[in-house]
């Protein structure tokens, strides 16, 4: 609790025999997870009043913090003691003479915080994303004064939850306007995970500005977790999967097919869903890389229907008996096959003159490159010069054949 509840076990007010004088003091014993302790009778001149390393006394009058003491001694509130603690005595002297005392603890508090409601975050590729964060923090009182005009005068906080419970929303108001910050710098959902730590030193760096007001100080900051729709998640997992793999997506989605296919093959009627999965996840690796539906089928030895294998290093689907993958020149392990007729319609290898369907990227025959070759330019003038010219015709300079 915030207060300690006003019993004879919670502090020692003890009456003196002469002339009404009590010291006080906030016992160990009761101390807790109590943050703060009311002395449960106003004091008056000649009390003692003891403070503990680990404690703060903040006198009151009509209100209003007369002063606080954070050394550890015992305080006697007399004349002799003014220069200590004159301003007290001062107001102790007037016409009312007690003030209210207020023991708070110094030692830190360990906290969490989670969102109630999520933080729309625009990002260019998902866009807008509802982020959720939660995390741990660690807190201590450390400006008397600014804590007991807060949270009890302004926010009528009565126990340790309540002082928490607005702790807790700050937090995650912080925490959002760390993320608005880093995502004006360029952050998008994917880069979040591997910038937690990053997020965590920034909401404490930015805390003193948040909390110095309500007399709190945040010590540090962790376990700081911000979770992503499970669609989105899905989507970013997706996306890491395919940057491990070195794959598109629709390579990706090829090869989920065919992990699922695989799977089923244990199951009765399997040859048909099998085949099923498979023939989806062939009819996909086709389509990446070009237009090689009956062209590429000629080049099977087995024909169109003809089985296919994954290449090892892009995960394009490639007929048996070719001895490169067309999608990125890879060398195939296997004996090569004849080859059927050439395509109707192709582009001729550079290299070996095998003729393959438009959009292939490497000859399936030799792996030369199909791009077509650099237009030829004059050494001189840089003016593009045709094949088969000796001259420049721009400024007459010998061109290399």
């Amino acid at each position: 609790m915030l207060f300690g509840k006003k019993s004879p076990g919670a502090g020692v007010a003890a009456q003196s025999a002469f002339g009404g004088a009590a010291t006080i003091i906030w016992e160990d014993a009761y101390k807790g997870p109590n943050v703060m302790w009311r002395v449960p009778r106003n004091i008056r001149l000649n009390d003692n009043v003891v403070v503990r390393e680990d404690e703060y006394a903040v006198f009151m009058r009509d209100g209003k913090v007369l002063m606080y003491i954070d050394r550890p001694d015992r305080y006697a509130l007399t004349s002799m003691n003014a220069p200590i603690v004159g301003k007290l005595v001062t107001a102790l002297s007037g016409v009312q003479q007690q003030a209210e005392v207020y023991y708070l603890q110094r030692r830190f508090f360990d906290g969490k915080f989670g969102s109630k409601e999520p933080y729309q975050f625009r990002d260019p590729d998902f866009g807008i994303v509802s982020l959720r964060s939660f995390g741990d923090f660690r807190w201590r009182v450390n400006h008397p004064d600014n804590f007991l005009t807060q949270f009890v005068g302004s926010f009528g906080a009565e126990s340790q939850a309540d002082v928490e419970d607005r702790l807790r929303d700050q937090m995650v108001l912080l925490t959002y306007n760390t993320l608005g910050q880093m995502k004006e710098q360029g952050m998008r959902v994917t880069d979040i995970a591997a910038q937690l730590t990053t997020i965590e030193q920034m909401i404490l760096g930015k805390a003193p500005d948040f909390f110095n007001a309500y007399g709190i100080e945040i010590n540090r900051v962790q376990g700081l977790s911000i979770n992503l729709p499970d669609d989105v998640q899905k989507a970013v997992d997706t996306r890491s999967s395919m940057g491990v793999l070195g794959v598109n997506y629709m390579q990706y989605q090829a090869g989920q097919a065919m992990t699922t296919a695989a799977a089923n093959q244990g199951s009765a009627g399997t040859l048909a869903g099998a085949g099923v999965g498979l023939g989806a996840g062939m009819g996909m690796g086709y389509g990446m890389y070009g237009a090689m539906g009956p062209g590429m089928a000629g080049m099977q030895g087995g024909g169109a229907g003809g089985p296919s294998s994954p290449c090892p290093k892009c995960g394009s689907l490639i007929p048996s008996g070719l001895k490169f993958c067309p999608n990125c020149g890879m060398a195939l392990a296997g004996a090569p096959q004849p080859a059927a007729a050439a395509p109707a319609a192709g582009i001729a290898c550079p290299k070996c003159g095998q003729v393959s369907p438009a959009g292939t990227k490497f000859c399936p025959n030799c792996g030369a490159s199909m791009a077509p070759p650099p237009p030829k330019t004059c050494p001189k003038c840089n003016q593009p010069v045709a094949a088969g010219v000796k001259f420049c015709p721009n400024c007459g300079s010998p061109v290399p054949t």
